[in-house]
C-alpha cells in the first residue's frame, strides 16, 4: 500500500496563474526601459507585419518585438547588425516561458552606428540612380520666384532674404518647417513636394528654384536630411533643388540628391540671384560697346558706299547707246509700215477673189442643180423597196397561217391523249379505292366479332351473376363479405341491390368448363370495372358487295352483348 502525501502548505499555482503573476511583477518592477544593444536574427517583417528579432551584447540577449502599427512609425529601422537603442515595455511571452521587450521607439547608438547606416543608406539610393550627375539640372539664370523650406523663425531665412535683398530683389516664398527634430524629414519633404503641386497659372506663383536651408549642426541635429523619403523627393522634384544644409564640412544626402550644393545658406543665395549691379555695369558696358561696334559699321559702310559711287559710269553714258538705237528705229518705222499695209491689201484682194469663186450663192445654185436631177432617184427606189417588201410578208402570211393550223391539230390531239390517260387513271383509282375500303370493312367486321366473344357480358348472357360490393368492386370470395353487407349484383338484363345474410356457403366445384356448380362465373377470371353507361356504337353496314347471308339477325329479346370499346 503506498504511502499518503505529505501535506505542505505551500499555495497551489495553475501554469496559466504563475505566469500571469510572472508578468504583472516583471512590467510592474521595470515598465519602459532604454536598451542598448545590437540587432541580431532581424529578417525583415512577418508575414503579418511584425518584427521579431533579438538585442544582444557580448555576453547576454533578449527576445525583442515591433508591432506593425509602430515599425511603420519608425524612423530608423531595424537592420541586422545594428548598434541601436531602443526604447520600450519589458514583458515575458507565457508561450516560450520567456521574457521580451516591446520596442516603441528605435535611435542609433553613437556617432560610429549612424555613420554606418549613412553609409548603408548612401549606397543603396546611388545605386537606384538618385545621386546620378546626368539627371541633374542647371539653375535658372534670374528666377521670378525663389522658394526656400526652412524654419521660419531662424536666422538662415533673415540671411537668405538679406543677400537676396542686396544682390537682386525677388520674391520669396517660405514653406515653414521644422529642420530639427523627429518631424524634421516628413515637415521638408512635405516643403518640396508642396512647391512642386503649385499652379503655375494660379494665385500662389510656382516658384523657378527650391532652396533648401538650415544651420550647421552635430549628425544627431542634420539626421533628418539623411532620411529616404526625403531624399526620394528631392530627387522627384521638377523645379531644381539647392540644399544649404549645414556648413561647407557638414554633408547631408540631400546635398547628393539635389541639382547643386551650396556650402552655406547665405551661398545659396548669391548662387540663385546674380548681383544687380554688376548686371548693370555689365549692361551698361555692352551697350556701349554694341553703339560703338554700330557706329564703326556705320562709317565703314559710307566709306564703302563712296567707293562704290566713284566706280560707277554716269547714268547719260548708261543710256546713250540705247537712245541712239531708238533713233534708228523710230526712222525705220514709218516705211516699215507703209511696206507692210501694202502687202495686207494684196493678200486682202487675193482673198477676196478666192472668196468670190467660191461664194455660197454659187455653191448654192450648184447644189440645187444636182438636187433636182437626183429627187427622181429616191422615189423610184422607194416603190421598189415596197413591192419586194410586201411579196416577202404575203408569203410569210401563207406560211405562217399553215403552220399554225398543223401546230393546232396537234395540241387537240395531245389534249385527247391526255383526257383518255386521265379516265383511265381514274378508274384505277376508284377501284383501288373501292378495294381499299371493302378490306377495312371486313378486318372491321372480325375484329368487331372477337370483341364480343372476349366481353364479360357474353358470360352474363348464359345465365350467370357479377356480385359488386358497396364500393363498385368485385367480390371473388364469400369470406370476403361480412353480415349485412350492401351488395350489387349484374345480370345480363340489368343490376339489382342486394344485403349479405350470415353463415358462409360451401365451395362451390368446378366444372370440366371452369363454370362454378352454383352457376355464377368463376374467381379467376376477373371482371373488367363497371362500364358507364353509352348509347352502344351502331356496327358499321356492309357494302352490298360484301353481305353475307349466313348472320342471322339479332334477337330482340336477347341482351345486347358489350363492347370493349365501351369499357
Amino acid at each position: 500500500m503506498a504511502a499518503p502525501a505529505q501535506s505542505s502548505n505551500a499555495p497551489e499555482w495553475s501554469v496559466s496563474e504563475l505566469s500571469s503573476a510572472l508578468k504583472r511583477t516583471i512590467e510592474d518592477a521595470y515598465g519602459y526601459v532604454r536598451l542598448r544593444g545590437e540587432i541580431s536574427g532581424f529578417r525583415g517583417p512577418h508575414s503579418s507585419g511584425h518584427c521579431y528579432f533579438s538585442l544582444k551584447d557580448e555576453s547576454a540577449k533578449i527576445d525583442a518585438v515591433v508591432w506593425k502599427g509602430t515599425y511603420a512609425r519608425l524612423k530608423t529601422k531595424p537592420q541586422e547588425g545594428l548598434e541601436v537603442i531602443a526604447t520600450g515595455k519589458i514583458t515575458t511571452f507565457p508561450g516560450k516561458s520567456s521574457y521580451q521587450i516591446v520596442i516603441d521607439q528605435i535611435a542609433p547608438a553613437g556617432v560610429g552606428a549612424l555613420m554606418a547606416l549613412l553609409e548603408e543608406r548612401k549606397r543603396a539610393l546611388a545605386a537606384q540612380g538618385l545621386f546620378a550627375a546626368e539627371r541633374k539640372r542647371p539653375l535658372p539664370y534670374l528666377p521670378r520666384v525663389i522658394g526656400v523650406v526652412t524654419s521660419p523663425t531662424g536666422a538662415v531665412i533673415r540671411d537668405i532674404l538679406h543677400r537676396v535683398q542686396d544682390r537682386f530683389p525677388r520674391h520669396v516664398l517660405v514653406w515653414p518647417a521644422r529642420v530639427q527634430g523627429d518631424t524634421c524629414a516628413e515637415e521638408v519633404a512635405a516643403g518640396v513636394r508642396g512647391f512642386n503641386a503649385l499652379d503655375p497659372a494660379g494665385p500662389i506663383p510656382r516658384p523657378d528654384v527650391i532652396i533648401v536651408a538650415r544651420g550647421g549642426g552635430s549628425i544627431e541635429d542634420l539626421w533628418g536630411f539623411n532620411d529616404e523619403d526625403l531624399v526620394r523627393a528631392v530627387a522627384q522634384s521638377d523645379i531644381p533643388v539647392v540644399s544649404a544644409v549645414g556648413h561647407e564640412t557638414d554633408w547631408t544626402l540631400i546635398d547628393l540628391a539635389a541639382d547643386v550644393r551650396a556650402p552655406t545658406p547665405t551661398g545659396a543665395a548669391e548662387m540663385v540671384v546674380p548681383v544687380r549691379s554688376e548686371l548693370l555695369a555689365i549692361v551698361h558696358d555692352r551697350a556701349r560697346r554694341h553703339e560703338d561696334a554700330m557706329l564703326r559699321r556705320l562709317e565703314r559702310l559710307r566709306a564703302d558706299l563712296r567707293s562704290a559711287a566713284r566706280a560707277l559710269p554716269r547714268p547719260e553714258d548708261l543710256t546713250a547707246t540705247q537712245r541712239q538705237r531708238l533713233d534708228l528705229a523710230a526712222a525705220r518705222l514709218a516705211p516699215a509700215l507703209a511696206a507692210n499695209a501694202r502687202a495686207f491689201e494684196q493678200r486682202l484682194a487675193e482673198a477676196a477673189r478666192r472668196l468670190e469663186r467660191g461664194s455660197p450663192r454659187v455653191r448654192l445654185s450648184r447644189a440645187r442643180g444636182r438636187l433636182d436631177a437626183l429627187a427622181e432617184r429616191p422615189r423610184r427606189a422607194l416603190d421598189s423597196v415596197l413591192h419586194r417588201r410586201r411579196d416577202r410578208l404575203e408569203g410569210l402570211a401563207a406560211r405562217l397561217a399553215a403552220g399554225r393550223g398543223r401546230l393546232v391539230e396537234l395540241e387537240r390531239a395531245r389534249i385527247a391523249h391526255g383526257t383518255k390517260q386521265v379516265g383511265a387513271c381514274g378508274d384505277r383509282l376508284r377501284k383501288l379505292a373501292l378495294a381499299g375500303v371493302h378490306e377495312r370493312q371486313r378486318r372491321l367486321a372480325s375484329l368487331w366479332q372477337l370483341a364480343e366473344s372476349l366481353s364479360y357480358r357474353s358470360v352474363l348472357a348464359r345465365g350467370y351473376a357479377l356480385v359488386r360490393d358497396a364500393e363498385d368492386r368485385p367480390v371473388r370470395a364469400a369470406g370476403a363479405v361480412s353480415a349485412g353487407a350492401a351488395l350489387s349484383i349484374e345480370f345480363a338484363d340489368g343490376i339489382v341491390a342486394a344485403r349479405a345474410e350470415g353463415g358462409r356457403a360451401a365451395p362451390p366445384q368446378e366444372t370440366s368448363s371452369g363454370e362454378t356448380a352454383s352457376g355464377e362465373a368463376p374467381a379467376s377470371a376477373e371482371p373488367r370495372p363497371r362500364p358507364r353507361k353509352r348509347t352502344p356504337k351502331p356496327a358499321p353496314e356492309p357494302s352490298t358487295a360484301t353481305t353475307t347471308a349466313s348472320r342471322a339477325a339479332p334477337d330482340p329479346a336477347r341482351p345486347k352483348q358489350g363492347s370493349l370499346f365501351d369499357l
